[in-house]
């Protein structure tokens, strides 16, 4: 044994003395202790402050509000009972939960759910590159890397992506290198963490010493749940959607409940996802943790993960609805000398256009099937004159706002466009990234265990690299806001987060494996 393994297994031995040590004295004394050992659930914490969570929040309030605060809090407490579940089955048995999932529940759902992770990965790792590339290119360094800068758009986006390969390459590597490389990987995540957190808390504090302030009473109302949501389009929408006739109200009203349940499934799915599943048993035993560790294991999930997801979404929510929710986007229906981004004017046409299609063909009928495209521009061109201003103010609500356009509604707040997007950008930027970076961590594990070897080492490292097909997102996601590239990947994920609910429901309730526990 090498005197690393053995300094590492002489670390783990004192913290299970210290835990049982712990479990003696009064409350106080172990929450201390607790959060100085907790740490498996703030990668958790830092995974799930991604790119997912602030899409999710950003068009939750500019859809609805403050009506939805109550979403992500209640699917990250769900999520939180299932991995707290995980991590009991993990700590008890002390064994990797593929091999459990596969010797005692079905070879199949263990393959499914490993598989599944994996393309999660892959896919989520799409938005994290997008999202650190717009605010590289809106936020931070417009000048030099925007699509207009010096270097080109091209050029700038290759830049960006290798320097964040690079990063986050060198830091996730560091975790396969023993207990201390364990150790410092995950304070270095508490404190992006935390630096996530108090980015938006300034944006949000600024909001409520600004003149118009924030409403109080409708922010915590927010958090009563309501699921009309689902079914019906949010209030801000009622009274332009009631001066509509018929079938111009029913697009409107279809197409708005269709873009919000987008949003809702975003938020829900990017709050726990099918790899955090795999993530938190896998961290736990990396760090020895063993049966002794339980109630520690519920305490650091409880706060690492739920508090500052909490916070950081209700910040992000509360800056969206206060700059957004209910306001058109500059330049469609006003006569401000603002000029909108070309991805907007094309949404915007492109919500018009569809409109006068659903029009015309409910109008016309199995006719237009034999129409020809003169035809459809000229019957086009003919009603588009008929649209409304009531219309033209609902597709402009409705334009996908992009991340300069959050930093650009608080620059009054803070007096300046330099601090707004600074603020703004480094609290995405740091998002994506340590996103990114856990996403290779989990990568790294899977490659591992269907290798059945530790996760360290090379094995590891090239494992990792499974989720640098992020790198791609930015190229191949051009035609809309970089910030919605997170909505589709988000939905992808759902679908697969059921494979986990189902296996690790059957696992806990395994006797020949739990035994008396």
């Amino acid at each position: 044994m090498s005197d690393t393994q053995e300094n590492s297994n002489n670390a783990v031995e004192q913290e299970k003395a210290y835990l049982q040590e712990l479990s003696t004295q009064p409350m106080p004394t172990r929450l201390k202790g607790y959060i100085r050992l907790s740490g498996p659930g703030w990668l958790q914490s830092a995974l799930t402050l991604g790119g997912g969570s602030l899409t999710g929040s950003l068009y939750l309030g500019v859809l609805s509000g403050f009506s939805m605060l109550w979403l992500q809090p209640l699917a990250m407490i769900l999520g939180i009972i299932m991995l707290s579940s995980i991590g009991y089955v993990t700590l008890t048995t002390g064994e990797r939960p593929f091999r459990s999932i596969y010797k005692h529940v079905n070879p199949v759902l263990a393959w499914g759910w490993l598989i599944g992770t994996m393309l999660a990965n892959m896919v989520w790792a799409l938005p994290q590159y997008s999202l650190a590339t717009g605010v590289l290119q809106q936020n931070l360094l417009p000048g030099l890397l925007g699509p207009d800068g010096a270097i080109g758009d091209f050029a700038s986006k290759l830049i960006i992506v290798g320097s964040i390969l690079v990063v986050t390459t060198a830091i996730t590597w560091s975790y396969g290198s023993g207990h201390w490389g364990v150790r410092l990987y995950e304070f270095m995540l508490k404190i992006v963490v935390g630096l996530i957190v108090l980015c938006f808390a300034g944006v949000v504090f600024r909001m409520a010493m600004s003149e118009n302030g924030i409403e109080w009473g409708s922010f915590f109302g927010g958090f009563i749940p309501d699921f009309s949501a689902i079914f019906r389009p949010a209030d801000t929408f009622v009274p332009l959607l009631n001066q509509l006739g018929d079938q111009s109200r029913e697009f409107w009203t279809n197409f708005i409940v269709n873009k919000q349940r987008d949003v809702l499934m975003t938020a829900f799915a990017t709050a726990v996802g099918i790899n955090m599943t795999f993530l938190l048993p896998y961290s736990m035993l990396t760090r020895g943790w063993g049966k002794e560790h339980r109630n520690l294991s519920i305490f650091d999930l409880s706060t690492g993960m739920f508090i500052p997801f909490v916070l950081a979404t209700s910040f992000v929510v509360i800056a969206s609805a206060n700059q957004f929710y209910g306001v058109p986007q500059p330049g469609f229906v006003d006569n401000l000398d603002v000029k909108p981004s070309g991805k907007q004017q094309g949404e915007f046409d492109g919500m018009i256009t569809g409109r006068l299609k659903n029009t015309l063909k409910t109008t016309h009928g199995e006719e237009t099937k034999s129409w020809t495209d003169e035809q459809w521009q000229s019957e086009m061109e003919e009603h588009r004159t008929k649209i409304s201003d009531n219309e033209k103010t609902l597709a402009a609500m409705l334009v996908t706002r992009d991340a300069q356009d959050l930093s650009r509604s608080l620059q009054p707040l803070f007096e300046g466009k330099l601090f707004s997007d600074l603020i703004f950008g480094f609290g995405v930027l740091a998002m994506a990234m340590s996103s990114i970076s856990l996403l290779m961590l989990i990568s790294g594990f899977v490659v591992c265990e269907v290798m059945e070897v530790p996760a360290v080492g090379w094995p590891f490292r090239l494992g990792t690299m499974a989720a640098a097909t992020g790198a791609l997102g930015p190229f191949f996601w051009t035609g809309k806001a970089a910030f919605w590239m997170a909505v589709p990947t988000s939905v992808f994920g759902l679908v697969l987060l059921p494979i986990a609910y189902l296996t690790f429901f059957l696992l806990i309730n395994q006797k020949k494996l739990l035994g008396d526990s």
